[in-house]
């Protein structure tokens, strides 16, 4: 059977919907333009710079930035490989671990504050780069970002694969002149590249900071692999995501951090807009504006998701035609709940809040990417009964407690290890500071599901699932 490619200029209805393989196209290289793009913007930037402000000099920070990257980036590329193989977007997914219901509670609540987090922290610097940019007021600016944001997450998997095809080339030549103006400006502070100089509490923190960023992706990464066609394999969507995420993330991490180097004091549009003047003056202006582009991508694909979630959500408790109207009016609440935020936290508080919102992402995130990824790799192997993930009443259950009791347990094991600005747990307290609760929570919450998930009968999964894949075609 012929596949019926979604073309770029169609509006997408398929929505929180399987997809069903004849509508499938792409292959894996599809990814590496999304997830390069992905990263090149001014709020992935900008984490450089909170991750600077932590208080470990150049070096040491730029080591974090490395290892955590990678760290986040491999959990985030495994969950991107889920999605040729299944079909769904990645939340839908976790219905087969917590639930019809309970993946409402433990997860796409917390997901929806991811998009909300993210988003907010794009808004509030959309405005000023807007400002920047185009000399008209930082609120005004922001609009217009929403405006256009929204408008391409409407349209929604294709016209995103799309804008991020298209900025590819321009997103690597705006990364290697900054990366030139970055050298040419130099002035940077005494002591910079002393190995010396090593501050462990502060690299652990850096080190959750950038790793958070990249797990931040993990719950909506395979909702741009899920229309690719089963055939492309976990191996080649793993490497696609890993290799062009990982390198975007450290080399724009790493600029960030960079940029606000020689005056830690600077907004993030400010020290970019330092950085390209250092080539030529205007040019900053200019770099600004091609981040603000990359900014209006990312947007794009947090309003998207963030729609999805919502539809999902309303979705678990009564049944939802994924409409056009539908996903319109759950972009349009997306757009007001991140105003609203962005309008109270504000640019001179970015750093604080963008900081504190990676931190604790990082953390309600750590046990879910542990339990799905068992429960994908090890215990059920890939293998689902797609239309029992959209029966409240199928073989997954309305509360997945093998799921829930692990996500939960998982959680109040991190707790005593947090380090954050208003809570530090008596563990890492008494740890000098270091925050290892990544260390702590993985491994828990994988391990106690993979304990628990002995009592599911996989022989009766394995034989619906086979008889289903004959009925769709499956592979």
């Amino acid at each position: 059977m012929s596949n019926t490619r979604l073309e770029p200029t169609e509006i997408e209805t398929h929505s929180v919907n399987w997809i069903p393989h004849a509508e499938r196209f792409g292959k894996s290289g599809d990814l590496i333009n999304i997830w390069f793009v992905g990263n090149v913007n001014l709020t992935a930037m900008a984490t450089g710079v909170v991750a600077f402000s932590i208080g470990c000099n150049l070096i040491w920070t730029l080591v974090a930035i490395l290892v955590g990257t990678l760290f986040g980036t491999f959990f985030m590329a495994f969950h991107s490989a889920q999605g040729p193989q299944l079909g769904l977007p990645q939340l839908v997914q976790s219905r087969a671990q917590f639930g019809y219901l309970g993946a409402v509670f433990t997860v796409w609540i917390f997901a929806l504050a991811n998009y909300v987090a993210y988003n907010a922290s794009d808004a509030i610097l959309s405005g000023p780069a807007m400002h920047e940019v185009f000399n008209i007021s930082a609120e005004t600016g922001f609009i217009l970002a929403a405006l256009i944001a929204s408008l391409i997450a409407i349209y929604g998997y294709s016209q995103i694969h799309l804008v991020n095809k298209v900025l590819f080339w321009p997103s690597i030549l705006a990364l290697s002149v900054m990366t030139m103006g970055a050298i040419m400006r130099g002035h940077l502070p005494v002591g910079s590249f002393n190995l010396r100089h090593f501050a462990l509490a502060k690299f652990m923190t850096v080190f959750v900071i950038v790793s958070g960023f990249q797990i931040g992706w993990a719950p909506y990464v395979s909702d741009y692999s899920r229309y690719l066609p089963s055939s492309v394999s976990v191996k080649s969507s793993f490497w696609a995501t890993f290799l062009a995420s990982g390198l975007s993330g450290v080399w724009v991490f790493g600029l960030g951090a960079v940029a606000s180097a020689p005056d830690g004091k600077l907004s993030p549009v400010t020290a970019f807009k330092s950085v390209g003047d250092s080539i030529f003056a205007g040019f900053g202006t200019i770099l600004v504006a091609i981040l603000l582009v990359g900014l209006l991508s990312i947007m794009a694909i947090n309003a998207y998701g963030g729609s999805l979630t919502f539809i999902s959500m309303a979705d678990s408790f009564r049944p939802v035609k994924p409409t056009r109207m539908i996903r319109f009016v759950s972009i349009l609440a997306m757009g007001v709940i991140v105003w609203s935020i962005a309008h109270f936290v504000g640019e001179d508080r970015f750093n604080v809040f963008y900081g504190n919102a990676l931190v604790f992402l990082a953390y309600i995130f750590t046990p879910w990417t542990a339990i799905n990824l068992v429960d994908y790799f090890f215990v059920r192997k890939g293998v689902y009964v797609i239309a029992d993930i959209f029966n409240k009443n199928g073989i997954y259950g309305r509360w997945g407690w093998r799921g829930n009791l692990a996500y939960g347990f998982g959680i109040l094991t991190m707790i005593p290890f947090f380090v954050t600005t208003p809570y530090v747990g008596f563990c890492a307290r008494h740890l000098g500071g270091v925050d290892y609760s990544y260390f702590v929570g993985l491994p828990v919450s994988g391990l106690l599901y993979l304990m628990l998930a002995n009592g599911i009968d996989l022989k009766r999964e394995q034989d619906l699932a086979k008889k289903e894949g004959s009925l769709t075609g499956g592979h």
